[in-house]
């Protein structure tokens, strides 16, 4: 599980190359990633062919968006994700190996559908269903995967310490704005993110990708 890739200008294929190097040196079965691959336009990684690279990875890859992904206001967002073999989740749900794994739009879209509803459509009767993993990118509203009876849900976009003073604000902002957390019988983790945006970017290392054991 990784998020907040930010591709674009500032974290470039190469970048992306070295990322990828390290996802397949884990030998994962299933890559998901918690938004914002994009950064602020797909203009770069178009011309950089970075589809492509994503075709590299040995497992398949599932996403949801970020809220980057309507900064861009660009209609060919998608079709990147599509380009690449990236299964993107919009308020909707895949069975993958046993596992439910659901991916809600991002907050931007005042017309995303609650959590539950969504839950509720792909639920057979009072059956138990399968292990639920919610990729949802912004942390708000823990209580809610708590309600709906999630197993685990995954998020990013807190940037968590990466960018001072920015963790001081995110700590104020969100119930747990890094690292692991538990509500109940759920279990979340939110990742600082794998790029940062912004000018200070191109030097940034890659941070915090997270893989449970």
């Amino acid at each position: 599980m990784l998020s907040d890739m930010h591709l674009g200008y500032h974290n470039g294929r190469h970048e992306l190359a070295r990322w990828i190097d390290l996802i397949n040196a884990e030998h994962p079965d299933l890559v998901l990633v918690g938004g914002d691959i994009i950064d602020i336009s797909v203009r770069p990684l178009i011309y950089e062919g970075m589809a492509q690279e994503f075709h590299r990875l040995q497992a398949p890859v599932y996403a949801c968006l970020g809220n980057h992904a309507y900064y861009s206001g660009d209609s060919r967002t998608q079709q990147f994700y599509h380009d690449a073999g990236i299964t993107l989740l919009r308020d909707s749900v895949a069975q993958v190996m046993g596992l439910r794994i659901v991916g809600r739009d991002d907050r931007p879209n005042p017309h995303r559908r609650a959590l539950r509803a969504l839950l509720r459509d792909c639920t057979d009767g009072n059956r138990p269903g399968p292990y639920t993993i919610l990729l949802d990118q912004q942390p708000y509203h823990l209580e809610q995967a708590q309600r709906a009876g999630v197993d685990f849900q995954f998020s990013g976009h807190t940037h968590y310490g990466q960018v001072w003073p920015v963790s001081w604000i995110t700590r104020l902002l969100y119930e747990e704005a890094f690292g692991p957390w538990q509500r109940g019988q759920t279990r979340y983790y939110v990742s600082s993110g794998m790029g940062i945006w912004g000018p200070s970017s191109a030097s940034a290392p890659g941070q915090s990708m997270w893989w449970p054991t």
